[in-house]
């Protein structure tokens, strides 16, 4: 006889058709249930996952990890103090960099925008501009020609492209006898990049030193400092300790200060999300008690001749365990398939979804993205699967233990 004895019937009691087709088709709903709550859980956490790689990559590479500026407003021996601040711990690159709001006006369209004054050279090492450009290059942002780089979807709003000009207004009012007037300047478009996110729209960039000009600040200083650090979850530990270690009073702040929020939100919309489709889950193991509830009322017969065949009620529940547990096992495994399936093919889709209905899911303008992300994490598969095994068996206890508390006598008197 088929040893063990216990999942040999368990195993029949599965895939055998049975006389009571209302009992199938419910142990087909708990199984596909358990698909459908696996695979839409793991597909869900491989988008969260994409937008939290997105936001570190594409948001967090643009942006400084931390910047050091004088008391003044600007910094006149700015060079060997970033050789200082890149001797500290943690400290893998700066680069001299300023930052001011302004607008850009373009064939009478005005648009806001940051100015960052940059060095071509030192943003290769504390940034992934350079990555993104979609035409021209960073190298042509050479001191005094007055030359800046856009966003390419600003530069299509504006009508702008390389070699037009366009007029930058910054907040710096000059005083002369016609009046207040505030700080204008026409630059010459050099470049355009493209990061696929709200930045394509509000960055702009030029040299370091047409910044320090347009600002009226002595040519040779920097308004501040950027840091890139080797750990971006330590950087406002990393620039306190860095900055400890200068002579004299210096401001300095972190990108958690600014986008700290963001990623935070990001990071609890996961887990709340993977919360509320756990519960899928479980409505699919509550499908699994029913299914084999039921089982137990229509095989109390079954139940009563293996009793009195000395059939022990341990053996017994392991029947009914072998059944449920069968039911998780099948739907996870099909349920982690599809899942992977999918989360590897789901930014595809959407995008053939957007090109069939002429939508857009996800507005630049709204969210810092304009494409669904996708990133598969194993650690996520293995982890809802575990789950979802863990509850199918929790699932098998109590309509086992029902099985195996069935009185043979009693069970056969309306047989």
């Amino acid at each position: 006889m088929f040893r063990p004895l216990a999942l040999f019937i368990g195993l029949r009691y599965t895939w055998t058709k049975r006389k009571n087709n209302f009992i199938s088709f419910i142990s087909g709903i708990s199984m596909i249930g358990m698909i459908l709550g696996v695979m839409i859980l793991i597909i869900v956490m491989s988008v969260m996952n994409g937008f939290n790689d997105q936001l570190l990559t594409r948001i967090l590479g643009m942006v400084p990890h931390a910047t050091v500026s004088g008391v003044k407003g600007y910094l006149t021996d700015w060079k060997p103090i970033m050789q200082q601040l890149k001797k500290q711990p943690g400290v893998v690159a700066a680069a001299p960099f300023s930052q001011n709001q302004g607008l850009l006006s373009g064939n009478g369209v005005v648009h806001g925008i940051l100015l960052n004054g940059i060095d071509p050279e030192y943003e290769k090492t504390v940034s992934a501009l350079n990555e993104y450009m979609h035409s021209g290059s960073l190298e042509s942002l050479k001191p005094h020609t007055f030359n800046i780089i856009i966003g390419n979807s600003l530069a299509q709003k504006l009508g702008v492209s390389i070699g037009d000009k366009i007029t930058v207004m910054l907040p710096e009012a000059s005083i002369n006898p016609m009046g207040i007037f505030p700080g204008l300047k026409r630059f010459n478009i050099a470049g355009t990049f493209s990061v696929g996110s709200g930045m394509d729209d509000n960055m702009a960039y030029i040299n370091i030193q047409d910044a320090m000009t347009f600002l009226r600040l002595p040519p040779d200083s920097v308004q501040s400092i950027r840091l890139k650090a080797d750990d971006l979850f330590k950087a406002p530990q990393i620039v306190y300790n860095a900055v400890r270690h200068l002579k004299g009073q210096y401001y300095f702040n972190n990108w958690t200060q600014n986008y700290g929020q963001l990623f935070s939100a990001v990071h609890m919309e996961k887990a709340m999300v993977a919360l509320l489709l756990s519960f899928l889950i479980a409505i699919a193991a509550f499908n699994i008690i029913s299914t084999l509830i039921m089982v137990v009322t229509d095989k109390r017969g079954d139940i009563a001749i293996l009793r009195t065949l000395g059939a022990s009620p341990q053996t017994i529940m392991s029947v009914f365990m072998v059944q449920g547990v069968l039911i998780g096992v099948t739907g996870t495994v099909f349920g982690a398939i599809l899942g992977v399936v999918g989360a590897l093919n789901i930014a595809a889709i959407a995008a053939w979804i957007q090109r069939m209905l002429g939508v857009q899911f996800l507005d630049p303008d709204i969210y810092f993205i304009d494409f669904l992300p996708s990133k598969l994490q194993w650690e996520d598969v293995v982890i809802i699967c575990c789950f979802s095994l863990l509850f199918s068996f929790l699932a098998t206890l109590y309509p086992a233990w029902k099985a195996s508390k069935t009185q043979p006598a009693e069970a056969l008197r309306y047989e």
